[in-house]
């Protein structure tokens, strides 16, 4: 490795941001690698690791308070190995480490710290330490001293206690068949019981505090309340337990009012104050959320909301070149010129501030349906470190009808004042100090807005989210995917870093999704090439399922199958859509039998904790129902085969495979694999829909409002 410039560490030759935000730390920091392993092998010391992300604000807590302390440091030098890691470009270092800290601490978080043996097992670990013994928890100085101190006196038994932890760690991980039968009815019973029990029936959301919108779980109510075998009164409470959370999330202060976008999750209850920072996984998500929403109601206020998150991250969080960068922090500058940083800077006010941009009696209207309080609005508890005193958040507290009437004016006047007031008020805002922007584009993530830019594009008929969605597509493919596989991200060039099980499955949905959207049959080409390649990596052979990580890195000591869909969903849920999309189109029946296997992979926690996996139980359906396949023949720029199109998109249809019979190469390729597609044409000249299921098609029509007709059957 090249020396490091002077005042700096190893770190400074790195490309992460996170990375590079401790590359002027007083620690001597190492990349996870073989040099960082052989030092502390030859100089016979554990290992320090610290894991965490450029966007993390304890991260940035523990780095200020200990990783910039020169004592501390000097402690960390003189006795460990120290290791940094950016948790988003090696989520398999990452993981094995969590599940150590999750077993060990009956918790887990970032930042994470861990400490190892030199041939990196774990034997203490935990997140966050702050900078004194207080409330008797020890400092992370005296965690150092006495680490070091077990260490030299106490070796052999930290060894022997590292070489038991590994062996317990492995046999939990282990895969193996599962021990029971699923039954896809008890599973989904179950789901939909275990969220209704935690549900928050005034405010949405499932829990108290804190509250995290968790995508996957409105994925699978919305597709439960349109499940036949379910019963028709839990499919009502599914759709409303979806349709309130997204309500509610939208009215709160984790929904940006001003520029649009949702920060991770709120602190609250009511979805009021938020952690502040903006990941590019939720707004992905949640733009999908929203835009199913507005397809079952056609209240255009899901619509509008979808619309926010996409010009947010099409303003604020993509790359000239195409891609999507991955988060911007919760902190940020108190003001121009300042070096004091506060969490939600850059997004609260107070009412004197609002006053002064929209003079009184405009501001009296934006305060009373924001909630703007003169002595700020952060709820009791909310706030323990006090950053938000005299501050507010913006939230929805009054309903359009109410303040209109409160005001004395019409709707429209309130729409336009408030219209008028965001604007102002967002100029100002943009004024401020930006909180730092993580511009690593990762493959997984992008794939995820990917599919969010190409549905939005058929849901809205906008061709600017379609070409925002293929322009990231083209980057990928021209950075990413390197000698036939893919990589994990790009930061200034691809990073080294092999693509992960995620990369692949959130990818190839984002291409399944964008060939709907543009008809372009490279993109269902690349996607078969995409899950070749992942089915040679990751797939389970002996049990079924894919592991996260391949099998080629020697400094991964577990190789694990993820089985949670958490704040991003587990690429085994996304992989069995996938297989069983791509089996309707390529009609390869091995391809569905992979899908159903790897649902059976998965049964022991689906019959157990069955919301853990609500994206899988959104899988099972899947492979329950009969796909549908809407093929639209007819010239793509045709007006009536366009009609044809708007009509076939605007219902939400979980289970919809949407073609286009053109008569040129795309067509073609598609009738080498479905038999029934050589003989689909318009009708006397006219773009005509044909509605198949089980290779079986309705006769076709011309008129879209008979199209209309069919699809509600």
């Amino acid at each position: 490795m090249p020396t490091p410039p002077s005042g700096t560490n190893r770190l400074a030759s790195e490309r992460s941001p996170y990375l590079l935000q401790h590359q002027h730390n007083p620690v001597d920091w190492h990349p996870w690698g073989e040099e960082a392993f052989a030092k502390a092998r030859r100089e016979r010391k554990p290992i320090f690791l610290s894991i965490g992300y450029s966007t993390c604000h304890w991260c940035h807590v523990m780095a200020h308070e200990s990783f910039e302390n020169a004592e501390t440091a000097a402690l960390m030098n003189a006795h460990f190995i120290n290791i940094k890691v950016d948790r988003e470009e090696r989520p398999d270092v990452d993981r094995v480490y969590m599940t150590f800290v999750q077993a060990t601490t009956g918790g887990g978080g970032w930042p994470m710290s861990v400490f190892l043996t030199p041939d990196l097992k774990p034997f203490v670990g935990g997140t966050y330490y702050p900078p004194e013994d207080r409330l008797g928890r020890p400092g992370f100085p005296t965690v150092l001293k006495r680490i070091a101190d077990a260490w030299k006196n106490e070796r052999a038994s930290i060894l022997e206690h590292g070489d038991s932890v590994l062996s317990q760690l492995r046999e939990h991980s282990t895969t193996a068949p599962p021990k029971g039968t699923l039954n896809p009815q008890t599973a989904l019973n179950l789901g939909l019981t275990q969220l209704t029990q935690s549900f928050d029936e005034e405010f949405g959301g499932f829990g108290r505090a804190p509250k995290f919108p968790r995508p996957v779980s409105l994925n699978f109510l919305l597709r439960a309340a349109h499940q036949p075998g379910l019963d028709p009164a839990d499919r009502k409470i599914a759709q409303g337990m979806a349709l309130l959370t997204l309500r509610k999330m939208a009215d709160g202060g984790m929904h940006d009012h001003l520029g649009g976008g949702f920060h991770r999750y709120s602190v609250d209850r009511f979805w009021h104050v938020p952690h502040f920072e903006k990941m590019l996984y939720d707004q992905a998500q949640l733009t999908a959320s929203y835009l199913e929403a507005f397809q079952i109601t056609a209240q255009p206020a899901f619509a509008e909301v979808a619309r926010d998150i996409l010009d947010y991250v099409h303003r604020d969080l993509t790359a000239p070149e195409g891609g999507f960068y991955s988060a911007e922090d919760a902190d940020s500058l108190l003001e121009q010129g300042s070096t004091a940083h506060g969490e939600g800077a850059f997004y609260t006010w107070t009412r004197a501030e609002i006053t002064a941009i929209l003079g009184p009696e405009r501001a009296d209207v934006f305060n009373a349906v924001y909630g703007v309080e003169e002595a700020g609005n952060a709820p009791e508890g909310s706030d323990p470190h006090k950053e938000l005193t005299g501050k507010n958040t913006l939230i929805a507290r009054l309903s359009p009808t109410k303040a209109a009437e409160q005001f004395h004016i019409t709707e429209d006047q309130l729409q336009k004042i408030l219209a008028d007031s965001r604007r102002l008020i967002l100029a100002r805002r943009s004024l401020r100090p930006r909180p730092h922007l993580d511009d690593k584009v990762i493959t997984a993530w992008n794939g995820l807005m990917i599919s969010a830019f190409a549905r939005a594009a058929q849901v809205f008929d906008n061709p600017q989210y379609l070409a925002t969605a293929q322009r990231s597509a083209r980057f990928l493919e021209k950075e990413l995917w390197k000698d036939g596989s893919l990589r994990r991200c790009f930061r200034q060039q691809a990073a080294s870093v092999p693509g992960f099980a995620d990369d692949y499955a959130f990818l190839i949905q984002g291409l399944l999704d964008l060939y709907e959207a543009d008809f372009d049959i490279h993109w269902l080409q690349w996607a078969l090439e995409l899950q070749k390649k992942q089915d040679s990596l990751f797939a389970d052979t002996a049990h079924g399922g894919y592991f996260s990580a391949g099998s080629g890195d020697p400094s991964i000591l577990l190789r694990m199958k993820e089985d949670y869909d958490g704040a991003e969903p587990s690429p085994n849920s996304i992989s069995v859509l996938n297989l069983l999309r791509l089996a309707a189109i390529s009609n390869q029946t091995p391809m569905h039998e992979s899908a159903a296997r790897t649902v059976q992979a998965f049964t022991d926690q689906l019959s157990r904790a069955a919301s853990a996996m609500p994206q899988m139980l959104c899988a099972l359906m899947a492979t329950q129902a009969s796909p549908r396949q809407i093929v639209i023949a007819g010239p793509p720029d045709d007006p009536a085969t366009r009609a044809l199109l708007r009509v076939a998109r605007t219902p939400f249809q979980p289970h919809r495979l949407l073609l286009l019979a053109d008569g040129g190469p795309g067509q073609q390729w598609l009738a080498e694999r479905l038999e029934f597609l050589r003989t689909v044409a318009p009708v006397d000249g006219k773009p005509a829909a044909y509605v198949c299921e089980n290779f079986t098609c309705q006769e076709p029509t011309t008129d879209p409002e008979k199209l209309r007709a069919l699809l509600a059957r």
